[in-house]
């Protein structure tokens, strides 16, 4: 049975996975916001999605762009989780890995460090 949760509850959860992002990582993002949305409306059951330019891809022609988007989806992230304690680690996992698409590092990669 999913896990009911408020909006505002789990925005908080969204903040205290990116307060949990080694310092050095932080800084390093530039350009990048993180969204909280109910689902994507084209892919309903994933569970994030990074939307921009890589860091590892742009150029030094780079600049005067709007923000890379993160977006972390609440219901599908629900759905999945029988406990808050579930959806706690789910966000973790969900943060982390749009964050890695930020620094470059693909699908493939991730799976094989575990944050797939």
């Amino acid at each position: 049975m999913p896990v009911e949760m408020t909006l505002l509850r789990f925005e908080e959860l969204v903040a205290d996975a990116l307060d949990r992002v080694p310092a050095e990582f932080a800084e390093a993002m530039d350009n990048v916001v993180v969204l909280v949305e109910e689902r994507n409306e084209e892919e309903p059951d994933i569970l994030g999605l990074y939307h921009g330019v890589a860091l590892t891809e742009r150029m030094s022609d780079y600049g005067g762009v709007l923000p890379d988007q993160i977006f972390i989806y609440r219901r599908p992230i629900l759905a999945i989780c029988e406990t808050e304690e579930d959806v706690v680690s789910e966000v973790v996992i969900t943060v982390v890995h749009e964050i890695a698409h930020h620094f470059g590092i693909d699908d493939a990669r991730l799976h094989e460090l575990g944050w797939g």
